[in-house]
């Protein structure tokens, strides 16, 4: 899995990326001082994971996250124990306290490999696919294309269909890998719509859109997928 470090100080990027030899499985594929370098860099690289720093000059590392439409697996490092309660309300795996032991990076590590199911090469899914989707006692076998709505909550994803919502232990960006992009939009970094059920479109927020889907669901498209999406919609 590649790695992303993100932290302004030089010393504690080296300190990180030398724990992380210990991890076969972990690559560093790059670092970033700042939020608009990460920016950069994560539209370079192919990025699983980021180790984010909270404080550091201009945008901390909440508002990084607040511009990026996908975002990778986040462990956040950092000297100080009050945004812990915030960064597990961004979904984040886990939450670090400078000096990093090894113990506690290890054990980050293992919850990485145990929520990136997604990583192993899966088959592409068309629109006509019947798919298993199982939460607790409860199994459904449905096709894709009765599902309306993809949507991350926690570490996990939320299927909308019918009159169900379970919860499936996969990622959103492992899902958008398989999913007919014919048919399936990323409209944010939270959600995957269906195109055939959208029943509304409305001018939103600074150039965003605002879409109605058939069963009430009101989703935005965030400015920046909304300019993908009119383009690839558009005659």
């Amino acid at each position: 899995m590649n790695a992303l470090i993100v932290d302004d100080s030089r010393l504690a990027r080296q300190e990180l990326k030398h724990l992380l030899k210990a991890f076969e499985a972990i690559t560093v594929a790059g670092e970033a001082a700042n939020a608009d370098t990460a920016r950069q860099q994560l539209k370079r690289l192919s990025i699983d994971v980021i180790f984010l720093d909270i404080q550091m000059p201009g945008q901390n590392g909440f508002e990084l996250l607040e511009t990026l439409d996908q975002v990778p697996q986040v462990i956040f490092t950092t000297a100080y124990d009050e945004y812990a309660i915030r960064a597990f309300e961004v979904n984040a795996l886990d939450y670090l306290l400078k000096p990093i032991q090894p113990e506690r990076l290890a054990s980050a590590i293992e919850k990485l490999q145990a929520h990136s199911p997604d990583e192993a090469v899966a088959p592409a899914l068309t629109d006509s696919s019947r798919v298993f989707v199982k939460d607790g006692d409860q199994c459904w076998f449905i096709k894709l294309s009765d599902i309306q709505l993809f949507e991350v909550s926690g570490n996990y994803t939320r299927v909308y269909f019918q009159k169900f919502k379970p919860l499936i232990p996969r990622t959103l960006n492992h899902l958008e890998e398989r999913l007919d992009k014919r048919v399936f939009f990323r409209v944010n970094r939270q959600q995957i719509i269906n195109l055939q059920y959208i029943e509304k479109i409305e001018p939103y927020f600074q150039g965003s859109l605002k879409v109605l889907l058939k069963g009430g669901y009101e989703i935005e498209i965030s400015r920046r997928q909304a300019q993908k999406f009119r383009e690839r919609l558009s005659l």
